[in-house]
């Protein structure tokens, strides 16, 4: 069965590791092989990227749409969780299931639970002065 994509005016999309920009008009696409398909607002721009679990997330990011680097990005991924586990223990709850998905190579349901990781993040940083 196909995916079906749709895109908002001027929205980014990853597609198999190439970047889509849509015109001026929405845009519906199919994707009928399976490749790794993100959405403008699922996407971390690394320019962007600041806090330790946003790092994270970028690392499975690009694991999940960058297979031929995928070593090099999960070796990233390791230090990374290994450095916030020391810094916030608090964070396990969270981190253990997307290591767990990560394991699996379950890229896209990783990402999907490193949006709690990041509003977690957000929230323990709001209360430092």
């Amino acid at each position: 069965m196909a995916l079906r994509l749709t895109l908002k005016p001027h929205e980014r999309a990853i597609l198999g590791g190439a970047v889509l920009t849509n015109g001026k008009h929405r845009a519906e696409l199919f994707v009928e092989t399976e490749v790794p398909v993100l959405r403008g607002s699922d996407i971390l721009s690394p320019s962007l990227v600041r806090t330790p679990c946003e790092r994270i997330v970028l690392a499975i990011q690009l694991m999940y749409v960058d297979p031929a680097r995928r070593d090099v990005h999960e070796q990233t991924y390791q230090v990374l969780v290994e450095d916030v586990l020391d810094a916030s223990p608090s964070s396990r709850r969270l981190l253990e299931p997307i290591v767990a998905l990560v394991q699996q190579g379950r890229y896209y349901p990783a990402l999907k639970q490193g949006k709690e990781l990041l509003a977690y993040e957000r929230e323990l940083l709001s209360n430092v002065r």
